[in-house]
């Protein structure tokens, strides 16, 4: 011990450095600033989508976004994965599912799933002309902008260092399910909720028909009552940043791919705007769309993680 003591100063000098780089290495540079959303480049990616057509099961638009969702995750550097699986439908219909699942920042313990469904509703029933009612729809707001923000966040990700671990799921088989049928619905979200095998986000994030221009993100009733103190949390960094979008307001209750993860006591918040007008209708095209509303919720969500 005496023999250490006396070259004790260079060995400290070395041991500081490591450990300042040992710190670096493993929680990433601690002045990384907030990353500013591209709403041009998040409304890109919705244009994308809408580019391939109907992406609903068992057609070739649903094979093209899954490989353009792949690649695009790819590229922005996350750790991907997929999780394939078969759905039976009440109907007696199988469905060949795929969710995709971008990992980011993997060394943190800590952490928030984002999700969105990336499937398209296979029936306009909703359309006005009955004619239309069997016709897949190209879900611009519902579809493909809560994915487009999630890329665009996914692309943030890959050049900035998040505090925490940030895990984007693309949801399979969301909207294939007849009115009443309430188990065909959210066949994604259901099937990677029963199959986490350990792991446990600290928080879930769904983000649904957030697209729309003019619209208007009321607090959707089982994020409301099951967990408020999320909830809340999002919606007092929409009111510091005066983003109108957010309502503090009561909105519905819905079905919808939050639900999965609040019956395992997981807090979780959908952000959706379930007032629209051409929901499940043919008439659900980009130019019903605007990058200022994918900006504000992407703009909430960014904020949301850099303070955790």
């Amino acid at each position: 011990m005496q023999q250490r003591m006396l070259n004790s100063r260079p060995f400290l000098c070395v041991f500081i450095i490591c450990v300042l780089v040992s710190v670096t290495l493993e929680y990433g540079c601690s002045s990384s600033e907030l990353p500013e959303f591209n709403s041009d480049t998040s409304f890109g990616f919705l244009m994308d989508q809408c580019d391939i057509g109907a992406r609903n099961p068992g057609t070739r638009g649903h094979k093209l976004v899954q490989r353009y969702l792949v690649s695009k995750l790819k590229e922005f550097g996350a750790n991907i994965s997929v999780q394939p699986f078969d759905a039976v439908l009440t109907t007696g219909d199988t469905l060949n599912l795929v969710n995709i699942i971008g990992n980011f920042n993997t060394g943190s313990k800590k952490r928030i799933l984002l999700g969105a469904h990336y499937d398209t509703r296979p029936f306009a029933d909703h359309d006005p002309d009955p004619s239309n009612r069997n016709t897949p729809i190209i879900g611009a707001n519902d579809g493909a902008s809560g994915v487009a923000v999630l890329l665009e966040i996914a692309r943030q990700l890959g050049k900035s260092n998040s505090p925490i671990g940030i895990d984007i799921v693309f949801f399979d088989g969301e909207d294939s399910g007849r009115e009443g049928v309430p188990e065909d619905y959210i066949l994604g979200s259901s099937y990677f909720a029963s199959h986490m095998k350990g792991y446990r986000p600290y928080a879930v994030i769904i983000l649904d028909m957030i697209g729309e221009k003019d619209v208007e993100i009321k607090k959707e009733g089982y994020s409301r009552v099951v967990s408020a103190d999320l909830l809340e949390e999002i919606y007092s960094i929409a009111r510091r940043l005066n983003l109108s979008e957010f309502m503090d307001e009561e909105g519905v209750s819905l079905i919808d791919d939050h639900l999965p993860f609040v019956k395992r006591g997981i807090p979780s918040v959908d952000l959706i705007d379930f007032d629209y007008p051409y929901w499940h209708t043919l008439g659900d095209t980009p130019d019903k769309c605007s990058k200022e509303s994918l900006s504000a919720v992407g703009t909430v969500v960014l904020e949301f993680i850099w303070q955790q």
